[in-house]
């Protein structure tokens, strides 16, 4: 008889999870130096799940070495590629088998509803992890056309030690977007989770550990944002890898050249436009998918539709669905396989997203939503909120909000759609719908983002397409063979033969 996993199927499961909140280091779980921890509070109750390392300064020099060390020896970039790629696909083998844990480690921390984090979250990273495997014995070099008494080759190497600091948003899937190619390219690797969120990541570097990975090779350090500063002052860091805020990112890219001017890798914010034009082939399609693109993971994606730019034709019916689609949104006990939104991370950013909420119904229209739900659970919720906005010079129009906030514009044609959707300092992702080929590629063309989708929104979750965005929304690309060049250093050598 198949066990039915419904909610108390995944409270059982969570009764009995063992949850790890040391920092890995060198192969081994450590505490940090200080002794000194913080609390792991889960955003479903408000409870405290555990105690996490408080990393610092000296656990930063202590991972920097490790990484140092392992990469010096070549205990992993100086392995023979197929058996780097055996090792990433045993370990890619072990998170799957392990998913269930992973995953319920995912919602306890973050809020994500189970039934994401067990077909979406877990299952990307263990595939990123695999397609970047894959890649290994896969990626080579190039002979240069030159002079016949010479033989010029350009190879791609190692940059040495990367240090990646990721988000809460997608805690799993994000960092393995930046250790998959890292680690593929034969590198050591350190990974700063966000405080908010670093359950996973050590257990994943645990089975990294038992996968075959070196000691030394991926490291996790636990801690708040003087970590992340330290690695990227660090002179003994050669690379640094980072998403999250624009703010933070701009400190990160200076602490490189007050340092050793580290590679800085930024995947940052976003106030991405979803565009509906009249002639929208599937309107109800469309209605959906810019529902799911603002309410799907509570609204905290940098590539969140936040932006929905309506044709003024359409404009009325649209919404009429819009509301009654953000109905099947409603926020629910993130641990029930049936709830499709689940809770904010943590109460600091409740307030954040409250406080937008409140400025917003002083600059627009509140269409739906608006308020803070579920109080008596001790967790952190918001329903979804819709608001109608004249101008975007209004604050939550313009700004990153991450959360389930949605902001509504009304253009009449599509050369105004293009310059609204343009008008942002960001530059991650767009949508346009229309049935019109020729405005399809015309305004894919003039958007200005890293990410464009025709007919749909947040598709393509395929590790063939590359990640980032325009302007300030970042520089470099996470996913694809590309996201392998930020990892590695060029080298031109050449040979004369006579």
């Amino acid at each position: 008889m198949t066990l039915q996993k419904d909610l108390a199927y995944w409270q059982a499961q969570a009764a009995a999870l063992k949850i790890e909140g040391r920092a890995f280091i060198d192969g081994e779980l450590s505490d940090a130096a200080t002794g000194k921890t913080f609390d792991c509070i889960s955003p479903i109750d408000g409870k405290v799940l555990t105690r996490v390392a408080h990393c610092g300064e000296a656990d930063v020099d202590r991972a920097v070495a490790a990484a140092r060390r392992s990469f010096e020896a070549g205990v992993w970039n100086g392995l023979n590629p197929r058996k780097r790629k055996e090792i990433m696909l045993r370990w890619a083998a072990l998170l799957n088998e392990h998913m269930e844990e992973i995953a319920l480690l995912e919602t306890l921390d973050a809020g994500k509803p189970i039934g994401d984090t067990t077909t979406v979250d877990v299952p990307g990273a263990a595939y990123c992890v695999q397609w970047y495997a894959e890649a290994i014995d896969k990626v080579g070099g190039e002979i240069a056309p030159v002079d016949h008494h010479l033989v010029g080759m350009v190879t791609r190497e190692a940059i040495g030690v990367v240090a990646a600091v990721v988000p809460w948003n997608f805690p799993i899937l994000m960092a393995a977007w930046k250790f998959g190619p890292a680690l593929a390219a034969g590198n050591s690797v350190i990974l700063k989770p966000s405080e908010k969120s670093p359950l996973s990541a050590i257990r994943v570097a645990q089975l990294a550990f038992e996968a075959g990975i070196p000691a030394g090779v991926f490291n996790v350090l636990p801690g708040f944002g003087d970590a992340g500063k330290q690695l990227a002052l660090h002179m003994d860091v050669d690379c640094l890898a980072f998403t999250g805020s624009t703010y933070v990112g701009k400190q990160l890219m200076a602490h490189s050249g007050q340092s050793n001017l580290k590679r800085v890798w930024l995947e940052l914010g976003g106030k991405s436009a979803n565009i509906v034009m009249p002639d929208c082939p599937d309107m109800d399609r469309a209605v959906s998918a810019a529902a799911g693109g603002i309410f799907y993971n509570m609204g905290e994606m940098c590539t969140a539709g936040s932006r929905l730019l309506l044709h003024r034709a359409i404009k009325d019916e649209f919404i009429a669905k819009l509301v009654e689609k953000a109905k099947s949104w409603r926020p629910g006990n993130p641990l029930d396989p049936n709830t499709a939104m689940g809770a904010i991370v943590d109460n600091i950013q409740l307030d954040r997203v409250l406080s937008y909420i409140e400025t917003g119904r002083g600059e627009a229209r509140l269409v739906t939503g608006g308020n803070r739900v579920l109080q008596d659970t001790g967790g952190y919720y918001i329903e979804p909120t819709v608001f109608e906005v004249d101008s975007q010079e209004a604050r939550i129009a313009a700004e990153e909000i991450f959360g389930p906030v949605l902001s509504v514009v009304t253009f009449d044609t599509l050369d105004e759609a293009i310059a609204l959707a343009n008008a942002s300092e960001y530059g991650l992702a767009a949508a346009l719908w229309t049935g019109d080929l020729t405005t399809a590629h015309e305004g894919a063309r003039r958007l200005r983002a890293g990410t464009v989708w025709v007919n749909c929104y947040d598709e393509g979750g395929d590790m063939n397409f590359p990640f980032g965005g325009y302007k300030q929304s970042g520089n470099g690309r996470d996913k694809s063979l590309h996201a392998l060049e930020k990892y590695s250093e060029l080298k031109s050598t050449l040979v004369r033969l006579r």
